[in-house]
């Protein structure tokens, strides 16, 4: 906090200190605004047309390399010992701690899987919110400070500041970034280039690199080896390509100390300064480019998720000479490193990314009916999706909805939620569009996220994160002695329902053992079943409502 005051005292030529947010204890929740060409606003960046960089230290507040080592990086700037004249062509937007009340909850040990600082903050926040699992449903009150920050300034790179968890190993930081598999194609090869330079420019400066996430395919067993991929929107680096943004993800290795992450995660941020510096004017009119290529997505088929082929191939990798015996202990096999004695590991990797899950588009977009319009309005505008609200009701509408044929949930909570697995398909059909019914357009830069939110099957749409459970809870039923007259009725006056009961019988042992499932084939044939449940209650439109 002093700290944040002091440098836009010594510096108030060049630094803004200023608070974005309020936690839910009552903190402050501190940016600084850094450049030396006079921008120091983002209507004065975009006039100037600028490269913004969001640098963004403790996520997770035991990870902290990123608030040390920005505020060494920048009175380095500042004093014109690093990146000399870099401040007159970029603004450095720098959080140094994004969880400020985890940040306050400091104790040694709270990584025990890390090596130094010898006192550190938690992972989460006083609500037990993981900020680096929020950035798409937005739950917390310091994301949702984060993400109106990041609709003010709109920074072309977003680098989130993090330590690994992990194995033992020689390689000190891993560097992956968004859009490189996924997102716009022209942005995924300036992604790529972004990603690559800074890994180029860190092994210059004595590093060792890597371009994916060390984590191994089976725990603890470096055997396994590795698989890429592509994170989703819950993350920062799956969430900014979703706005047509860069984002970079920077992951020092915990079992390096102190003092060695935070020169690496130092190194790293001037790496993408002086990147930006040359290459910052490309960066934004691709993204402008992007943003218009967005809002022509209409009816295309755009990818919502991604995973690692098949396709291997061995890497050399810095690892340590290892055992694994069974251990009296937990009865598993255990890991032991011998970090006297490196060793190179020949071990597969998987890093073809590929999409797994393709949508088409809506040709219009989407309608949010009445009754959920206050559940999802807040979202929309907290991501910035444009969105109107329709003022008369319209008869006879086409629309596509979508029903579940398949919904399970989840059995335990996360992040407070019990998410959803569905299963289902989006179906024409004709009906009237409510007064006060939310359109969602999908002609807008923001399309890809509109997208995110609101396709059922998206991996953290609002759908799977549960916000529209009660939609998928049968909460009619038809009492058993009833099903019983009623299944007499019906297979009396019906000889095809006879026939499909009987068919099924035969075909389905487990049907045929269930009394409930035998009962439910006629209630859900009558007319007294809930004709909404498992109704998803978003709707697709191909055209425009008035």
């Amino acid at each position: 906090m002093a700290l944040c005051d002091a440098f836009a005292s010594t510096y108030p030529d060049a630094v803004r200190c200023e608070t974005f947010g309020t936690t839910p204890e009552g903190r402050p929740m501190k940016l600084l605004v850094a450049s030396r060409s006079g921008a120091l606003s983002p209507q004065q960046a975009r006039e100037r047309g600028l490269p913004v960089l969001l640098a963004q230290g403790g996520i997770h507040a035991g990870e902290i390399d990123g608030k040390d080592a920005g505020f060494q990086l920048l009175r380095q700037m500042l004093d014109g010992e690093a990146a000399p004249g870099a401040l007159e062509k970029v603004v450095l937007l720098f959080v140094p701690v994004f969880n400020v009340d985890g940040h306050e909850r400091f104790g040694r040990w709270n990584r025990p899987n890390q090596r130094g600082p010898e006192e550190m903050g938690w992972r989460t926040t006083a609500q037990n919110y993981n900020l680096n699992r929020d950035y798409m449903k937005a739950d917390a009150p310091e994301m949702q400070a984060m993400l109106r920050l990041v609709d003010i300034w709109d920074p072309i790179v977003t680098m989130d500041l993090h330590v690994t968890d992990g194995a033992k190993f020689e390689h000190d930081v891993a560097i992956t970034a968004e859009p490189v598999n996924s997102g716009d194609a022209r942005l995924r090869k300036l992604g790529r280039a972004l990603r690559d330079g800074i890994i180029e420019r860190l092994a210059a400066q004595g590093s060792l690199p890597l371009a994916f996430y060390p984590a191994f395919v089976k725990d603890d067993d470096p055997a396994s080896g590795f698989a890429d991929g592509v994170p989703t929107p819950r993350f920062s680096h799956g969430y900014f390509p979703l706005r047509n943004r860069m984002a970079v993800l920077v992951e020092t290795h915990s079992w390096k100390d102190y003092p060695t992450r935070v020169r690496i995660t130092r190194n790293t941020v001037l790496d993408l300064v002086e990147l930006a510096v040359r290459d910052g004017a490309t960066w934004i009119a691709t993204a402008r480019a992007a943003d218009r290529r967005a809002s022509r997505l209409a009816g295309a088929q755009v990818p919502l998720q991604y995973e690692a082929s098949a396709k291997v191939r061995t890497i050399d990798f810095r690892g340590y000479a290892y055992t694994r015996t069974p251990s009296d202990i937990s009865g598993a096999l255990m890991t032991h490193y011998d970090e006297a004695r490196p060793q190179v590991w020949k071990i597969p990797l998987r890093d073809e990314v590929l999409p797994s899950l393709s949508v088409p588009a809506p040709r219009a977009g989407y309608l949010v009916p009445p009754a959920f319009a206050a559940l999802v309005e807040p979202k929309l505008a907290l991501h910035g999706i444009a969105f109107r609200r329709i003022e008369r009701t319209q008869p006879g509408t086409k629309v596509q909805e979508w029903r579940a044929t398949k919904a399970s949930f989840a059995a335990s909570s996360v992040e407070g939620h019990q998410r959803l697995t569905a299963e289902g398909a989006w179906a024409k059909r004709t009906q009237e569009i409510a007064a006060g019914t939310l359109f969602v357009p999908i002609a807008q830069p923001k399309a890809r996220l509109a997208m995110g939110l609101l396709e059922p099957l998206a991996p953290d749409s609002l759908l799977g994160w549960g916000e529209f459970n009660n939609a998928f809870e049968q909460k009619e039923y038809m009492e058993g002695y009833v099903a019983e007259e009623v299944a007499r009725e019906m297979l009396a006056r019906d000889p095809a329902l006879k026939a499909a009961f009987e068919r099924r019988l035969k075909q389905d042992p487990e049907f045929a053992k269930s009394p409930a499932a035998r009962l439910d084939f006629f209630y859900r044939r009558h007319s007294a079943y809930d004709a909404r449940l498992n109704l998803y209650p978003v709707l697709r439109t191909d055209s425009m409502p008035r």
